[in-house]
């Protein structure tokens, strides 16, 4: 039935496009731009239909998403304005990231050390140094320019896994870096943008840090505390509840006035490291507890999470591309080369580097994914926290769709030439 649907789908698709055309020869702007957003909708949802194209319904979503922006701009532009709305849904992507992962994860860096710590070192220095070449070169706007030194110094997102995973390369390596750079984002992505950004934007690095704890740590620890509740010895999971309910009194003490008591007297640096930090890092032990709650009742909305996490970027790629349509029509086709000359030199300099340092060819291709994937979501979410969305996070509405394109290719390509098992190659 559903198989069905979707192929009926494919055929809407398709009068779809002939309406497209229609509009367009008839100068009918509705038309054509309704049109190929129902084109568009059709192809991502039909493509289910056939196992051999069912790995690029997500890429087929972002694009629908960032056509969409384009298009229809008048009608997501307010959203961008929601910004406590919009950090959740941040939160909730990578929730949705985080509950993919799994304490045991972390252990692939005693397993192995030197491909983890080349894969993180390659992430952290290529991405941001040639986001920031890149804008230098080409004459950006100074926000704009900012914003491609964001998402070149964001960690890697789920769909660098995705990716490894289609190519058959080294999921266990990819997973693995995922988890520990994401883990060091609250440091280095601020560090990074103080560097390089600091003349191009106002960039405060506690703040910044704290934003990035929030959008990142505190729901990807949530989830993994969730991991460790499932099979964690009874006298560390008493230790968790412990937590989780002092946080859950601390959070009402906030809710009752507590908040504003703390604010009129300190200000600053101060309440950031004095409070409000360690206030998100314990809430952590509260989310992941309710979540580990949750989940014990109702066990599907585990598989449901990556699905949300995925809603999630599609929203933000949208409300990205409506807040800064304005500034794409003059610098889009050249943001659109700089995500072109950006994603393949990670690729090609996280493969190169890592063949160079006597990688096997798996974890090469492996690191390359990890060095060439961002985490759009989050450089979406710290443009927001920065009111910023249409100019700073123009380049993550951009970089975002060609990224799940271009991995999507490399990685079915990867697929049809498997690297030689040491016995083919004896053989």
């Amino acid at each position: 039935m559903i198989v069905r649907l979707r192929q009926g789908l494919l055929l809407v698709s398709l009068i779809a496009l002939v309406l497209l055309g229609v509009g367009l020869a008839m100068g009918n702007a509705v038309l054509w731009k309704s049109a190929a957003v129902m084109a568009a909708i059709g192809l991502a949802v039909g493509i289910g239909a056939f196992e051999i194209s069912k790995g690029f319904q997500y890429t087929l979503w972002i694009v629908t998403a960032f056509l969409t922006g384009m298009l229809f701009p008048q009608h997501f532009q307010q959203f961008k304005d929601f910004k406590w709305a919009g950090l959740l849904i941040v939160q909730a992507v990578m929730f949705g990231m985080g509950t993919q992962m799994k304490l045991a994860d972390f252990t692939g860096v005693l397993r192995m050390p030197k491909s983890v710590v080349i894969g993180l070192v390659c992430q952290f220095t290529i991405m941001p140094l040639i986001g920031f070449g890149l804008a230098k070169a080409l004459g950006f706007p100074p926000e704009i320019a900012a914003g491609m030194v964001l998402i070149g110094s964001c960690s890697s997102g789920l769909a660098s896994n995705v990716m490894v995973y289609l190519a058959k390369a080294n999921l266990a390596l990819s997973i693995t870096l995922t988890s520990v750079a994401t883990l060091l984002a609250p440091l280095m992505t601020p560090l990074w943008m103080k560097w390089l950004a600091g003349e191009m934007v106002d960039v405060k690095f506690l703040s910044m840090m704290t934003t990035v704890v929030k959008i990142v740590i505190v729901p990807v620890g949530a989830a993994l505390l969730h991991d460790y509740l499932r099979q964690g010895s009874t006298r560390g999971k008493q230790v968790v509840y412990g937590i989780a309910a002092v946080a859950a009194a601390w959070v009402l003490f906030l809710i009752l006035g507590g908040w504003q008591l703390l604010t009129d007297r300190v200000d600053g640096n101060t309440r950031l490291l004095g409070f409000v930090l360690p206030g998100y890092l314990v809430s952590t032990f509260l989310v992941g507890t309710l979540y580990h709650m949750v989940a014990n009742a109702f066990p599907r909305i585990e598989a449901a999470m990556p699905y949300a996490s995925m809603a999630g970027i599609v929203y933000f790629t949208t409300v990205a591309t409506a807040a800064g349509q304005a500034s794409l029509l003059q610098v889009g086709m050249l943001l659109f080369l700089a995500a072109i000359l950006h994603n393949a030199a990670g690729y090609v300099l996280g493969y190169s580097l890592s063949r160079l340092m006597q990688l096997d060819r798996n974890d090469a291709r492996t690191i390359a994914f990890e060095v060439g994937l961002q985490n759009g979501g989050m450089a979406s979410g710290i443009a927001l926290s920065m009111g910023k969305l249409g100019t700073v996070g123009l380049a993550s509405a951009i970089f975002s769709p060609w990224m799940n394109v271009s991995g999507s290719i490399l990685a079915n390509l990867w697929k049809r030439r498997p690297v030689p098992t040491a016995s083919a190659v004896d053989k």
